[in-house]
């Protein structure tokens, strides 16, 4: 058969399936599409010679929404594989408005999945005006917490994802298995040194004496960052002196110019970390992943790299005066 000319009823076998149809509903909404081209008249069609029908060899269980598209210009309402397996197949036949409309609708139902925050910047004003603020297990997706005076407050398990935290006060604060993945750290305050002045009086009297014990006790308390998730955070110029950051996923973070002296990097993942001019003196990275880490500038003085493998690790310029460097692989 060469072509179809006229608009009477054209029937279709689709993989076994069978469709009528008109060639109006096949050319008129998407006339650049191979759908079109085939019965444009211009090409032979393999016609079956009993029924008269039109054979193409593809999976016919979508090929009803085709045909409500091309009709309509409706998609229908369907699980995301099955929009998947619908995208296939206007691929194949080139339904360039269909597949635009089948990508939009995924793209929104993604947006409309990611988690949204339980709180609003306002909310969190409120809750440390309180003394203790636990904050544990909620979601703050996408916050901006900028500036914000959030010492001592308890994030434990919360999800952080993307949460703006620059320029805020952290002191003290939790984030024991917190997910922060994407999450700005930008000139954040993570550590506070506290002393506290304590006065003894013991009136021991020889003669005129008068001994006084003067005790003054230096603290320093540290943000908890154990097991968290920072994947891709910006910690860049974060002040993270003596944080607890062992076991946590810094992998894709910055922490360029960052404080970490005497940080605990026990087993964290710095994988493609860039720690570009970071001051991790003292800082313990025993059983720390650094692969393809950036540590140029960077001073590692006094550091524990004790069997740590740095062979893929950018180390120019860096200071390692008196790191523990013991079965280190270079």
């Amino acid at each position: 058969m060469k072509g179809v000319s006229d608009p009477s009823l054209i029937r279709l076998n689709i993989g076994g399936k069978k469709f009528r149809t008109t060639l109006d509903t096949l050319t008129l909404r998407e006339p650049d599409s191979m759908l079109a081209a085939m019965f444009s008249g211009r090409h032979t069609l393999c016609q079956d010679p009993e029924e008269g029908s039109i054979f193409l060899d593809r999976d016919g269980k979508h090929f009803r929404h085709i045909l409500n598209w091309l009709r309509d210009g409706i998609v229908p309402f369907l699980s995301d594989f099955d929009l998947l397996e619908l995208l296939r197949e206007a691929e194949y036949y080139q339904l360039l408005g269909l597949m635009d409309r089948i990508r939009d609708l995924l793209s929104n139902r993604k947006e409309d999945e990611e988690p949204q925050s339980e709180l609003k910047r306002v909310d969190i004003i409120k809750c440390i005006q309180s003394e203790k603020v636990r904050l544990r297990g909620v979601n703050l997706c996408g916050l901006d917490l900028s500036k914000l005076d959030l010492s001592y407050v308890d994030f434990s398990y919360a999800s952080l994802k993307n949460v703006f935290f620059s320029r805020a006060n952290l002191q003290c604060a939790k984030f024991r298995d917190a997910d922060a993945e994407g999450s700005i750290f930008h000139n954040a305050t993570l550590r506070e040194y506290k002393i506290n002045i304590l006065f003894s009086s013991h009136h021991i009297f020889f003669l005129t004496f008068l001994r006084i014990v003067l005790i003054i006790v230096f603290c320093l308390e540290r943000c908890e960052f154990t097991g968290a998730n920072l994947r891709g955070a910006l910690l860049a110029a974060a002040n993270l002196q003596s944080a607890n950051l062992q076991d946590a996923c810094l992998v894709d973070c910055s922490f360029c110019g960052a404080d970490l002296r005497s940080a605990h990097l026990q087993g964290a993942d710095l994988t493609n970390a860039n720690l570009e001019g970071a001051n991790l003196e003292g800082a313990n990275l025993k059983g720390a992943k650094l692969l393809n880490a950036n540590l140029r500038s960077a001073n590692l003085q006094r550091a524990y790299l004790r069997y740590v493998n740095l062979r893929d690790t950018q180390l120019e310029g860096a200071r390692l005066d008196g790191a523990n460097l013991l079965g280190a692989i270079r």
